[in-house]
């Protein structure tokens, strides 16, 4: 009886690990930008982030994509390889999101992309690559914590728990921090027309868009936005 139950808790977990979804999320931000984010570099990934590319074109010209790492895992290294070559196939502006939560092929994964300088990475140093031994450095350097990373996983609109964000490329230094003011447009023309300065016939303005809170991945959509409008300007 004892046998039969192992074998047969041995057949669950196996289909548990094989129905598991590599692919985490993914989504259209700022319009045209393809947004993948990995739980797993397993074997049914570059199969998902197929799916999940050509799900989203068809609704979407994608300028871009963003790959989030951050705390992803893995050890099929085949599985990263073939991920690699699927995503440098269409050329597009990449932007590598990792931590240093980001362990096994996930690492390695990223490397193989930088290595192939098909797109840049964003974050913070991640484990080392069992390749070189070294971990993987971003080029981008952004300092956040950890249960804020997490937070902005959930909710990239969200608000950060300290206004103390550094940016740093290579050796650059800190920017400091700096307030931001939150009031809208539609506050303003209230105040003005309260003052008596505007007409209140006037068109209502538009209602903001919200806007990406997440720091390393604002400073991956922005890279992205830079280098689809270069390519643009030299087609």
């Amino acid at each position: 009886m004892t046998r039969l139950f192992l074998i047969l808790a041995a057949i669950v977990l196996a289909a548990q690990i094989s129905a598991r979804a590599d692919l985490v999320k993914s989504s259209i931000l700022e319009n045209d930008i393809a947004y993948l984010r990995v739980g797993e570099v397993g074997t049914n990934l570059p199969q998902e982030i197929q799916s999940a590319r050509a799900a989203l074109a068809t609704t979407n010209q994608i300028a871009g994509i963003v790959l989030d790492l951050r705390f992803a895992d893995g050890v099929d290294f085949e599985s990263a390889k073939a991920t690699a070559n699927l995503l440098a196939q269409k050329k597009l502006p990449l932007a590598i999101l990792v931590n240093e939560e980001t362990r096994g092929e996930a690492v390695a994964l990223a490397a193989i992309l930088h290595e192939a300088h098909e797109g840049l990475v964003f974050g913070h140093a991640t484990e080392a690559i069992k390749f070189t031994g070294g971990p993987l450095q971003p080029d981008i350097a952004v300092e956040t914590t950890l249960a804020d990373e997490k937070s902005f996983l959930e909710n990239p609109w969200g608000t950060i728990s300290t206004n103390q964000i550094h940016l740093t490329t290579a050796t650059t230094n800190d920017f400091l921090s700096f307030p931001i003011d939150h009031t809208s447009e539609a506050d303003l023309v209230r105040a003005r027309i309260k003052d008596g300065e505007e007409d209140d016939t006037i068109a209502k303005p538009e209602p903001q868009q919200p806007f990406i809170r997440d720091p390393v991945l604002a400073r991956g959509l922005d890279f992205i936005k830079g280098e689809a409008i270069l390519r643009l300007s030299h087609s």
